[in-house]
């Protein structure tokens, strides 16, 4: 527990410094601190995956990691250059899958469709999902508020999740997926959206007293709306663990790696964040 916390709060220390970064420098150039992360969860998350599924020629390997790398920062330079940045995440994407083709056809004896279609699927997975947390970092309206939302509504709901498991969870022991993931319960995930829901309200209001001024679409107040975000985002995180629980148990690996002490690996801390990323891209595109 105790590494755990002090893992955590480095994390806290590394999100307050890339906001005070993304926010203070200008012409979008501080966004790209936070690229420069989801640069490195791409390619760290993609080799986590990759040696844990196994079975992957060395070529295969490298394409996909490079690649699922290279999504995240291209998607930032396209849309420093041009204001629209999927054209360069497709570019990466589109290449590792044709590359992974190509060696299906001209190597197929390491290179079989078994290992072809995990490659592919890491690509998408972590390549496709990081390029979507660079383009919550890069929307026209509102980037800001939605990095917020994202860094804070994830950690509020994983801890809210787990201290609310570990105080009720004897008393209301029904589990929530046991096939997947035997230690997590209803009642921690009950915990896990009010979590959720107390995050999207203080990034929003965090946000606002900075001197940020949102921009919304809707009829609904501010705090409204952070809510009901909030609360999207602490389902999409949490389904994002169990997800990477589903993949661990197939693989048959605890954790993902040993890279953050207490947390596991990358993916271990991150998966939450890549699905989130998803709902909070669709809510702020919505509502901005």
């Amino acid at each position: 527990m105790k590494i755990r916390t002090i893992t955590s709060t480095v994390y806290v220390l590394a999100v307050i410094a890339l906001c005070a970064g993304k926010w203070l420098i200008p012409d979008g150039y501080g966004a790209l601190l936070f690229d420069a992360v989801f640069c490195l969860i791409g390619g760290i998350g993609a080799f986590e995956l990759i040696r844990a599924l196994g079975g992957v020629s060395v070529l295969q390997r490298a394409i996909a990691i490079t690649f699922s790398a290279l999504a995240a920062p291209l998607f930032a330079l396209m849309a420093l250059l041009t204001g629209s940045g999927w054209l360069g995440a497709a570019d990466a994407l589109a290449l590792g899958a044709v590359l992974l083709c190509v060696m299906f056809v001209a190597d197929h004896n390491r290179s079989d469709l078994t290992s072809t279609l995990r490659s592919l699927f890491v690509l998408v997975y972590v390549g496709l999902l990081t390029a979507l947390l660079s383009a919550v970092n890069h929307m026209t309206n509102n980037s800001m508020l939605a990095i917020m939302v994202l860094f804070i509504c994830t950690p509020f709901t994983d801890a809210a999740a787990f201290l609310t498991g570990m105080a009720l969870g004897r008393r209301l022991p029904a589990k929530l997926a046991p096939a997947v993931s035997p230690n997590k319960t209803i009642v921690g995930a009950i915990g896990g959206l009010i979590g959720g829901i107390a995050g999207g309200v203080a990034a929003y209001y965090l946000f606002v007293v900075l001197g940020g001024q949102p921009v919304f679409n809707t009829a609904l107040p501010g705090w409204a709306a952070a809510i009901i975000i909030g609360f999207a985002v602490s389902i999409a995180t949490q389904f994002g663990d169990l997800f990477e629980s589903a993949i661990k148990r197939a693989a048959g690996v605890k954790d993902m790696g040993k890279l953050l002490p207490g947390h596991g690996g990358v993916l271990d801390r991150f998966d939450g964040t890549l699905f989130a990323g998803i709902v909070v891209f669709i809510a702020f595109a919505f509502i901005a």
